[in-house]
């Protein structure tokens, strides 16, 4: 299938270890694939960087083929961007913004825009300074949404939102695709790209750690284990063992994640009191926070 997005060796370097490094990543056309990391690792340095706002260190990114520095313009025809935040547009009131954006694109459908601003219950009426930020972000999705672009570039699209308008974006968003969009979407909240995204990347630090179908997460044999001592905990029998990872102690208790063979902690056990042990399979959020979690010093964003 056809990219419509594709990085390699993507690197903008701020120095101090914050920035984006090697970024190779692929987005197929017609998918709705998800961006996650915490705030901080990268992501919205990488939206800029597709947009040709920033240029980079090194490296290359391109959206249909398309060179995001060099033919950025023809890229911006295609997309609809949602940025993190909006720029001020102080008295300007939110029709007037759309229509200056309408009439930048070379005029949109207005019922495309009545659709959207009455699904959302956003009054365009009112200046930009009156708006709540959840209308803040409404006005934003509008902007993005309203001439049916090939491409959305979202940036934490739904935060702000109340509970109703995330259900009702998820499903402009599930349209947009219907309608055969590509729709890159950056959050930190893993509820948010769990709804409509077919495959993620997971981010951290600058550097891309993950590439994966949603399900494929779900299915990683990964279990959080606690053991309960009937005297004081030894952490040290587990720190090494092969396929353990995150081990914490308190008091009379143990608790890591491990995958594979539980056959190394029964053996870590043996001549040792234990009350307790109990195992559980890992919600999709803890598989990814797995991912979050600081490591030794790498290159930061």
């Amino acid at each position: 299938m056809t990219a419509a997005i594709r990085t390699q060796g993507l690197t903008k370097d701020f120095g101090g270890g914050r920035g984006l490094f090697d970024l190779d990543l692929e987005v197929v056309e017609g998918e709705v694939f998800g961006y996650l990391g915490p705030n901080g690792s990268g992501k919205s340095t990488t939206i800029r960087l597709l947009m040709g706002l920033i240029h980079a260190t090194r490296g290359s990114a391109s959206a249909f083929g398309l060179d995001a520095i060099q033919q950025s313009v023809e890229i911006k025809r295609l997309v609809g961007y949602l940025p993190g935040e909006l720029p001020q547009f102080g008295g300007l009131r939110g029709r007037d913004i759309a229509g200056h954006f309408g009439a930048l694109r070379g005029g949109v459908d207005q019922k495309r825009v009545k659709e959207i601003t009455e699904r959302f219950d956003l009054d365009l009426g009112l200046k930009f300074r009156e708006y709540s930020s959840g209308n803040k972000r409404k006005l934003g999705i509008l902007l993005a949404f309203m001439h049916r672009p090939k491409l959305l570039i979202l940036d934490e699209p739904s935060s702000g939102l109340d509970p109703l308008n995330q259900q009702e974006f998820f499903k402009l968003v599930q349209e947009a695709q219907a309608d055969g969009a590509t729709v890159f979407l950056s959050s930190h909240v893993l509820s948010e790209v769990e709804h409509v995204c077919q495959r993620v990347g997971i981010i951290r630090r600058g550097k891309l750690v993950k590439v994966a179908r949603l399900e494929d997460l779900h299915e990683m044999h990964v279990r959080r284990v606690e053991v309960e001592f009937a005297g004081d905990v030894q952490p040290q029998l587990f720190e090494h063992l092969a396929g353990v990872e995150n081990v914490k102690s308190n008091h009379h208790s143990i608790t890591f994640t491990m995958r594979g063979s539980f056959e190394p902690i029964v053996d870590a056990l043996a001549g040792h009191h234990v009350v307790n042990v109990t195992s559980h399979e890992p919600s999709l959020e803890e598989i990814f926070l797995t991912y979050y979690e600081d490591q030794p010093k790498e290159a930061a964003s």
